[in-house]
């Protein structure tokens, strides 16, 4: 299937066509028909699947068949999204794909000054592109209304939901016609967002592409045991691997991301960290710097990560293993995206030996270990040992496969 067959109008698939897109995702295949209908979605889709397109390219087809014509411009479709990032990677998906419609859209987000935002609001904007916050602070202040949204779109919804947004957003929904299109979409499912779907969405047709327990088949992925004291030496001596020409680091926390990026400088190694701490202009620069490859490391917080969306990034490396599941699958999501190569490496110390089972059992594999590297974890007892040993050896030298007996047992799990 091609995006000429889905019925899309010209100045749109013109853009598509403009941006190298021929081949639609599954989840743009399957979305894209359902929206163009009218018909309320609910999404179950991870990161990676191409889920952006799939709601802006209808949204931006069923605007321009009824545009307004009016002086001032309102407000016709609203998308929620947890985090600035993720808001302006779609904002920059509407202007790629809407450049041929005469539509216009604004992104708005905290942390940032807010007369810009105000200002192209005043002026007037056909689709909005918020955070639950800053759009609830402006609501407050008259700067905008939400009583003419024909379209609501709530993206990353477990996200909201984990970082605390959910009343936030409720209050959003009380604002809004109860007449309008509502799409939600989704990573994961687990009932508090299935409740709140089913206060949104009326007769929703259903389409999951890619559940969150499966990763994508093309990643590699391997796991190194190593103590958590020399998880620096061992991320500095993977690095020393010249073919990794960028990688994305993930730490749990924002004093873990500083602690690394100050190591990797130490070591000559260009390194930025990204995270809810840092100012945005400081968090776009670190990212644009990173697209650039002027940056070669980028390392950053779980919340700040989502949204990064950067071409051929082959390699996320967890310094840290995520304590959430579901995490670790939108982590490595970052890498092998539209069908690129893509390699996970894990460190993963005594401790964080439960979360990497927890991972497993998750994602229905056993992800392969490298143990013949400089660092090996000596004592695979954390402070209350597990009745489960440390897994035995694999041969493995690091993150290129090699032909040993063992590592294709691995590999053929």
């Amino acid at each position: 299937m091609q995006f000429d067959s889905l019925n899309i109008i010209e100045p749109i698939l013109k853009a598509v066509k403009e941006e190298g897109y021929t081949i639609p995702t599954p989840i743009q295949a399957e979305s894209i028909p359902i929206i163009l209908q009218g018909t309320d979605l609910l999404g179950c889709a991870q990161t990676g699947t191409g889920k952006t397109a799939a709601f802006a390219i209808p949204i931006l087809q069923l605007l321009s068949a009824n545009k307004a014509f009016d002086r001032k411009r309102k407000i016709r479709s609203l998308i929620v999204t947890p985090t600035r990032e993720l808001a302006i990677q779609i904002g920059e998906s509407f202007n790629a794909y809407g450049r041929h419609t005469g539509l216009t859209n604004t992104v708005i987000f905290g942390g940032v000054n807010q007369n810009p935002q105000t200002a192209s609001l005043l002026r007037g904007v056909d689709i909005v592109i918020a955070t639950p916050g800053r759009l609830l602070d402006l609501l407050n202040q008259g700067f905008l209304n939400l009583r003419d949204v024909e379209i609501l779109v709530l993206d990353e919804a477990d996200r909201m939901l984990d970082m605390g947004f959910i009343h936030d957003v409720k209050k959003i929904i009380a604002l809004l016609p109860k007449k309008k299109q509502s799409l939600f979409f989704s990573a994961t499912m687990p009932p508090e967002i299935v409740k709140l779907a089913s206060t949104i969405l009326h007769n929703p047709s259903k389409v999951s592409v890619t559940p969150v327990s499966s990763t994508v088949d093309i990643i590699k992925q391997f796991v190194y045991f190593v103590d958590k004291g020399n998880k620096n030496a061992l991320l500095i001596d993977i690095l020393k691997d010249q073919a990794i020409k960028t990688a994305l680091v993930f730490t749990r926390t924002k004093h873990g991301a500083d602690k690394v990026v100050k190591i990797l400088l130490k070591h000559n190694i260009s390194a930025e960290a990204i995270h809810g701490n840092k100012a945005q202009n400081a968090r776009q620069r670190a990212l644009s710097n990173f697209k650039a490859q002027t940056t070669r490391i980028l390392v950053a917080t779980d919340i700040a990560a989502r949204g990064i969306d950067v071409d051929d990034l082959e390699y996320v490396i967890n310094f840290e293993m995520s304590n959430i599941a579901e995490t670790y699958v939108h982590r490595i999501g970052r890498t092998g995206r539209a069908g690129a190569k893509g390699t996970a490496l894990s460190f993963c110390d005594a401790e964080e030996k439960d979360y990497l089972r927890d991972i497993e059992k998750l994602i229905s594999k056993r992800i392969p270990v490298i143990d013949k590297h400089p660092y090996p974890l000596i004592d695979h007892n954390p402070v209350k040992a597990p009745k489960q040993q440390g897994r035995g050896n694999t041969g493995h030298p690091g993150p290129k496969p090699t032909t040993s007996s063992n590592t294709r047992r691995w590999a053929g799990r």
